[in-house]
């Protein structure tokens, strides 16, 4: 396992993400203050924020001014998450991983009752028989 790839895999996947959040607070601004950029925005930027940084690359040759902005509100969005993120995500993984195992060993003491405890044939039939003494 390569501690520092998964850590720079991780970083360009947040990055990408935080640009993702950046486009869509900048969108909702557009579309209050100008609403055909907006649009124009809307439409460039459809499918293309999967690599936040290819996609500001692509945006520059179009619209400077706009790359520029997403640039600034994403370092704002990442200069505020970043200080809660590592506690927030070492915490989120291990509540989940609780829970999955917690349904995991239900889910296996379940299989292990109806497996376990059968109902005897012997007994189904002696309560069930109508010529029974148990009158």
């Amino acid at each position: 396992m390569n501690i520092k790839q998964i850590a720079k895999d991780t970083a360009k996947m947040l990055s990408s993400y935080l640009t993702y959040q950046a486009l869509r607070t900048v969108l909702a601004q557009l579309g209050e203050t100008n609403p055909p950029l907006a649009f124009w925005l809307q439409n460039f930027s459809a499918d293309k924020v999967q690599d936040g940084e290819a996609y500001l690359e692509q945006l520059f040759k179009e619209k400077p001014d706009l790359a520029l902005r997403i640039m600034v509100v994403r370092e704002h969005i990442a200069d505020e998450v970043t200080d809660f993120l590592p506690e927030m995500v070492r915490t989120s993984i291990k509540q989940t991983n609780m829970e999955h195992r917690r349904q995991h060993l239900e889910r296996m003491t379940q299989l292990e009752v109806q497996t376990a405890s059968p109902e005897p044939e012997s007994e189904h039939q002696a309560t069930s028989d109508p010529n029974s003494e148990s009158s």
